[in-house]
């Protein structure tokens, strides 16, 4: 049995909204400033915070997702991310509580804090609030034993004086305090419709406020307490995830198995290369991917189609993930050089995988503006906001995954398409409603369903399995 002891804290809060992302950002940095290697995490699907993590700390951004990964599937992601670190800090989703709709405690920033055996620091609004922190703060400790609730910071806090209430109705409670942070507008991250805008639309703007973040920190909280606390928590025992682990054989769908191995290495030494958008309109992924496909024995290359009007050379399959493709419909529409290269890469038959974002750059137009005409679908932005898990079948077989395949994703976007569906549509969703959403046609795969393929095992072998070899 292996036995690795990472340092590592949970920031959490009552409710969302409570300062958990400028607290966990500004630790990040903190700590990163003062020399330690530090490794970011985020509970839940969100592809947003995971962006200012990695712009504080200089690594990769990753989620652990109980919903979409299995319980079971968190501390190897863990440990897989923070190999090498000096301190692990994890920011919740929501209330500390609060997890998959209808599901008690599962995907809750508690659950993933009791699967790491790790201390939680709530991160407490106190702007309305003095004595009465005491007894949210008593109630949110003492509602589930398996959670340790080590600390708070207090974040709003109007004064010295307000700040000395506090504390004084805290000492009450046995939780200590770590930290009060007043209220500072240069903190401030901008938001819309879908939340914090990515770290890749604001460059110089979101570096300043990771700064003022890990200032604000620095001022007023005990960082040497922090550090201390993270170090308290005991060893893990599972092992790291391995991207190269072999799939092949796993059980997928009706419990058959898979089949798939993964392609390596082409008979003259090359690998396929695996074209992956990037840049300010797609910004939504998972580290996992890329890692996923590199060991399944592609080469990943990123391009920006705002910017870029080929494909990159020798492209044998193409991934498009989420982002925010409606706010740069102009830009993406008025590069006609590349939307025509990735018809004809959808027209040859290679392996193709959009989601959200991806679904609406491959639809006929967005918000009337023509897009590459893959789908014979039109896409527009909506007032309607959806999101939420899923659970899915794939409804035929596709370059992710055979006919029958389960799996369990999320849903976030506020546009619709349609058709929703084509004639073979990518999903069957089976929870918390039935229906049937995206499309399959030749090569593409292309759904508003994001899934996590750490928690789809095959998806990545599968995907360049099927690429076509030179």
């Amino acid at each position: 049995m292996v036995s690795t002891h990472i340092p590592r804290l949970v920031i959490a809060a009552p409710a969302s909204g409570s300062g958990k992302t400028t607290v966990a950002t500004g630790l990040m940095r903190a700590f990163a400033d003062a020399g330690l290697a530090v490794s970011p995490h985020k509970v839940g699907p969100d592809y947003i915070d995971p962006g200012y993590h990695t712009l504080a700390t200089g690594r990769p951004g990753r989620n652990l997702d109980a919903y979409m990964c299995g319980p079971q599937q968190v501390e190897p992601l863990f440990l897989h991310g923070a190999a090498g670190c000096d301190l692990a800090v994890v920011e919740g989703v929501m209330g500390l509580y609060d997890g998959a709709s209808g599901q008690g405690e599962l995907a809750s920033t508690a659950h993933v804090a009791k699967l790491l055996r790790a201390p939680v620091v709530l991160v407490v609004d106190a702007s309305s609030q003095s004595r009465s922190v005491a007894a949210l703060v008593h109630g949110f400790a003492s509602w589930d034993p398996e959670v340790r609730v080590a600390g708070v910071i207090l974040n709003k806090v109007g004064s010295d004086r307000h700040e000395r209430l506090l504390r004084e109705a805290l000492d009450e409670s046995g939780v200590p305090v770590l930290g009060a942070l007043r209220r500072a507008p240069a903190v401030h991250t901008p938001s819309r419709h879908l939340g914090l805008v990515p770290v890749a639309e604001r460059s110089t703007e979101a570096l300043d406020a990771v700064a003022a973040q890990a200032a604000q920190v620095r001022e007023g909280c005990d960082l040497e307490a922090l550090l201390a606390l993270a170090r308290s928590a005991p060893a893990l025992t599972d092992e790291a995830w391995d991207p190269g682990a072999l799939r092949a054989g796993v059980p997928q769908g009706d419990g058959t198995a898979s089949g798939v191995e993964a392609a390596g290495p082409q008979p003259n030494g090359t690998r396929p290369v695996v074209a992956v958008a990037g840049g300010a309109a797609f910004t939504f992924s998972y580290a996992e991917h890329t890692e996923m496909l590199t060991a399944a024995g592609a080469e990943v290359v990123t391009f920006d189609p705002l910017r870029d009007e080929k494909l990159p050379p020798d492209t044998a399959g193409l991934v498009i993930g989420g982002g925010f493709p409606e706010m740069y419909a102009p830009e993406l529409s008025a590069n006609e050089p590349l939307r025509k290269a990735v018809a004809d890469l959808a027209a040859s038959g290679a392996p193709v995988a959009a989601e959200c974002a991806g679904l609406l750059y491959l639809s006929r137009s967005l918000d009337g503006k023509p897009m590459c005409g893959v789908l014979a679908a039109q896409a527009r932005m909506s007032e309607r906001l959806t999101l939420g898990y899923r659970e899915a079948v794939a409804i035929a077989d596709n370059p992710l995954a055979a006919a029958g395949t389960r799996v369990r994703g999320h849903e976030f976007h506020r546009t619709v398409i349609e058709p929703g569906a084509g004639a073979t549509p990518a999903w069957g969703f089976t929870s918390p409603e039935r229906r049937v959403e995206g499309f399959v046609r030749g090569g593409v795969h292309a759904s508003y369903l994001h899934v996590h393929w750490a928690g789809a095992p095959g998806t990545a072998e599968r995907f360049v399995a099927g690429l076509p070899r030179r």
